[in-house]
């Protein structure tokens, strides 16, 4: 799987991700052989969104599947996701609405990866001031150990989000109105 960020012209982003399967050796697929080196699965998903990260459009392509015609075919809409926010619920979204047998698991994966994917293309991109109210705390920070608000690297590098650890608790984020 390989993630790819693109700020557009039209300063929305593009994030496309792509799941691509081959074999060493000759697979064989209910009479399909595939020769080593040809894909199995080559599956992509494109997702634009803007600089609060909603998403504005979606596309999907699956140029080699296991079973042609099958999961090509039988793709759900995955347009559903236009409008959600990558960083509000999407990854629980996109379970619900496409779990189990209701969508393709690799394009399920793909989608629920771009948040990340997401992330890292913004990242030294896009001005925190362009991304969230002023009152609010930037959205990269308390989402991993070394971010975490009551972390030594928050302290040195964001220290008006800082919030020092009370004896046995967690962080918390401040409260904003």
């Amino acid at each position: 799987m390989t993630f790819q960020g693109f700020r557009r012209t039209d300063d929305l982003w593009d994030i496309e991700g792509r799941l691509v399967d081959t074999k060493d050796q000759p697979f064989d697929i209910q009479g399909d052989l595939r020769m080593p080196g040809d894909a199995v699965h080559d599956i992509s998903v494109r997702v634009t969104i803007d600089h609060r990260m909603n998403v504005l459009d979606v596309a999907v392509c699956a140029d080699a599947t296991p079973f042609p015609g099958t999961c090509a075919a039988q793709m759900p809409d995955y347009r559903e996701v236009v409008g959600l926010n990558l960083f509000k619920g999407f990854v629980k979204e996109v379970k619900n609405r496409y779990g189990g047998t209701q969508g393709c698991t690799h394009v399920s994966e793909l989608l629920m990866a771009m948040p990340t994917a997401a992330f890292q293309a913004f990242a030294g991109q896009v001005k925190h001031e362009d991304r969230v109210d002023g009152n609010q705390v930037p959205f990269h920070l308390d989402r991993c150990h070394a971010l975490s608000l009551d972390s030594d690297v928050v302290q040195r590098s964001y220290p008006r989000w800082y919030r020092a650890q009370k004896d046995g608790q967690e962080g918390t984020l401040p409260v904003t109105s």
